[in-house]
């Protein structure tokens, strides 16, 4: 999401949980701008691949980062607006790009049912 502050300066903003990049809020960008932060993709990635646990959206409800309707599989829901959701694919591919860029310190949440 790109929004303006009060004095018109643009700011990005993740979809999902409406907070602002910074240097601890690491963005992957979707299509036409939609953005996921670090820190909801680590909740959607744990749900959605370790847990097998999400929703299963209505034929018309579109992956706001692929934009594609009808996807089959689980999609992980926005904690403050349920209208907003991410497909499995794109919580694996975003997740595979930050775990793989080297000047961001985020890595993909390990599996909770594994840990000691």
């Amino acid at each position: 999401m790109h929004d303006t502050d009060q004095d018109g300066q643009l700011v990005f903003k993740c979809d999902f949980c409406k907070m602002g990049w910074d240097e601890n809020r690491q963005m992957v960008e979707g299509h036409r701008g939609s953005l996921i932060c670090s820190q909801c993709l680590s909740i959607a990635f744990t749900e959605l691949v370790h847990l097998d646990s999400g929703y299963t959206p209505a034929k018309a409800e579109v992956c706001i980062l692929c934009l594609e309707a009808e996807r089959d599989g689980l999609h992980w829901q926005s904690p403050i607006d349920e209208t907003v959701l991410a497909c499995r694919r794109c919580v694996k591919q975003s997740a595979g790009v930050l775990h793989k860029d080297p000047d961001i310190p985020w890595k993909k949440p390990s599996d909770p049912k594994t840990a000691d």
